[in-house]
């Protein structure tokens, strides 16, 4: 099936992210703003400089690939073009943002993740030879459905020069995605995210219009092998990505750059309206409570920013919300419904995938239709570009039916298997 094209050959009628179906019914336009992807290890080597080739034979000949989701018949689906595109469509999704998944060139694990430290100057440079060569795969897998994929480009905090000649790159060979923005935990040696040291890198993302994204992962430290050391690991992982949005603002970046536009995935939603409100009292304390801590810490600072930490939320940030519960959606006003984008986080195990109806169901019926259109599409086509004209006619094939969306879901016909997706929570479970 080519990339547009109802079934009987029409343009279909769109409504916003909202498409009347070749069965006469409105369908929604689906785009996830979380899926991964990457290439299998020996389809890295044809992006990589052929003074790495040796290197790269003996790499890969000796590595042992630690996932058992990028082995076998699980692990194609990050690189199989075509089966990518019959699950997702199955799934109803016609669009997605890719960020990385697999492991890249010299990297000891996927690069999603917060790395252990380079041991010399020579592993880090090839580790960033890696990462190129990953967006370089990347943006020949985009190239094979330009309309439906935005990739994400990866950058290096280790070398910002180098990171911003890349950012150019990645824009110029059309990753709509934009750029993913690393984390810094503590003791890997790098200045935290509010450092003006990094300040080409979002000036540079600004001049571009290119999105910064910042995914749950790579700012956790790394953990332990024990039992207890997983549970933290999971229950902290999100509050780690958060910081990132206190760092940027107090560093001044969206104050110097009201264009740039950030991106928090995976992170969850619910978290959002009370940081907000947490920083907007901090801020207003820092102004003008005369004589506080706050303010002897904090004026200078505070009086830099001309909006409070809610403002530029509102004006700049976006959350990827991977797993949206009900509880989120019910916050969906505080957080701004023109904030919000859904995600399936595919080929994850816990993506919902493929019961991504069932989880759209859970988490949107009874929500006004404008909405859902917004938070499942509307709003990931407006900041990564996606044409939601030529979306549509896919959408008019495989795209959820509005009406089915709008009725709970049936908590009895729900798999068991389902559940490894956190977007269905324990009140649908079963009796």
């Amino acid at each position: 099936m080519s990339e547009a094209g109802t079934s009987d050959g029409r343009t279909p009628v769109r409504d916003g992210a909202v498409v009347v179906g070749d069965d006469g019914a409105e369908r929604y336009i689906v785009i996830s703003a979380d899926g991964h992807a990457g290439g299998a290890i020996p389809d890295y080597r044809p992006y990589l400089a052929s003074k790495w080739h040796d290197d790269f034979d003996a790499w890969a000949a000796s590595y042992e690939m630690p996932y058992e989701d990028l082995l076998g018949d699980l692990g194609t689906r990050n690189w199989d073009s075509e089966r990518r595109r019959r699950d997702l469509e199955a799934d109803g999704q016609v669009a997605e943002v890719l960020f990385p998944n697999t492991v890249p060139p010299f990297f000891p694990k996927v690069s999603l993740a917060a790395q252990p430290p380079a041991v010399t100057a020579a592993d880090m440079e090839q580790r960033w030879a890696g990462l190129q060569a990953h967006n370089r795969w990347l943006a020949d897998f985009c190239d094979a459905l330009p309309s439906r994929r935005a990739g994400i480009a990866q950058i290096t905090l280790h070398d910002v020069d180098a990171s911003v000649a890349e950012i150019r790159w990645a824009h110029e060979a059309g990753l709509r995605g934009g750029v993913l923005l690393p984390g810094t935990p503590p003791g890997i040696g790098l200045p935290q995210l509010y450092d003006a040291h990094y300040e080409p890198l979002f000036r540079t993302c600004a001049e571009l219009g290119v999105p910064v994204n910042h995914h749950a992962g790579s700012a956790a430290p790394p953990i332990g092998d024990t039992d207890r050391d997983a549970v933290v690991f999971m229950l902290e992982v999100t509050w780690w990505a958060h910081r990132a949005l206190t760092h940027l603002m107090v560093a001044g970046v969206f104050e110097r750059h009201p264009d740039l536009q950030m991106v928090f995935t995976e992170q969850g939603t619910a978290w959002v309206p009370e940081e907000l409100a947490r920083l907007d009292v901090f801020i207003g304390r820092m102004r003008g409570a005369g004589g506080s801590q706050e303010q002897v810490w904090g004026k200078a600072i505070a009086d830099s920013l001309s909006l409070l930490p809610s403002e530029y939320w509102a004006r700049q940030c976006q959350v990827g919300a991977s797993f949206i519960r009900p509880i989120e959606v019910g916050l969906r006003h505080q957080v701004g419904v023109d904030r919000i984008m859904w995600g399936s986080d595919y080929p994850h195990k816990e993506s919902s995938h493929p019961y991504s109806l069932q989880a759209i169901k859970a988490a949107f019926s009874g929500v006004p239709r404008d909405e859902v259109a917004m938070m499942l599409g509307g709003n990931a086509a407006r900041l990564y570009g996606f044409d939601l004209d030529a979306l549509a006619p896919i959408a008019a094939r495989v795209g959820p039916r509005v009406d089915d969306v709008a009725e709970p879901l049936d908590r009895a016909g729900l798999p068991i298997e389902a559940y490894k997706c956190p977007a269905f929570t324990p009140e649908y479970a079963s009796a």
